[in-house]
């Protein structure tokens, strides 16, 4: 498969968009990748539409050296996952590591918090421009943005290029 033993974890908080937090999950898996859950709690969450998704780990119990990779998904869960301090240290760890960390929609939103952005060249849904580029990024309106070891994404209609980047990404790393 093309990730055999690469280890990616799927960050999640209450209010995720579905496809955002499903789509990679189920593409990622189909491609060799082991995928754990990371939250604030091993509980399940509820996605904006009341979808179900069961965290495996907590942040704070997860290794960031153990990832190859790291996704956080959008709707309004990153805006809930920046009050839990274990949430964004997980994912500033697995990017100072230099695992590849991937977001879509409001998912830049935790790349702020984890300083992943600034000097870089990122997209995300439109509203959240003036936060990236608040943040030192250099933000661009297209579907997919890989800068280095960080991928991002604008809507649920660019994840098949964004889940194309990431395992090019993953591929390479």
């Amino acid at each position: 498969m093309e990730l055999y033993q690469k280890n990616i974890a799927i960050l999640l908080e209450n209010n995720y968009e579905e496809m955002e937090f499903w789509y990679p999950y189920y593409r990622l898996k189909e491609a060799g990748a082991e995928i754990t859950v990371v939250a604030p709690q091993a509980t399940e969450f509820r996605s904006k539409n009341g979808y179900p998704a069961k965290a495996d780990l907590t942040a704070d119990a997860a290794d960031p050296g153990n990832f190859h990779g790291v996704i956080v998904p959008g709707g309004y869960a990153p805006d809930r996952m920046r009050l839990f301090p274990a949430m964004i240290n997980f994912l500033k760890e697995a990017y100072n590591h230099g695992s590849l960390v991937a977001a879509i929609c409001h998912g830049p939103w935790m790349l702020i918090s984890a300083g992943a952005v600034k000097g870089r060249q990122v997209t995300g849904v439109p509203t959240i421009k003036d936060d990236l580029e608040n943040a030192g990024a250099r933000f661009v309106n297209q579907e997919v943005v890989r800068d280095g070891t960080v991928v991002t994404s604008r809507i649920p209609s660019d994840l098949p290029a964004f889940c194309r980047e990431i395992i090019a990404g993953l591929q390479e790393n």
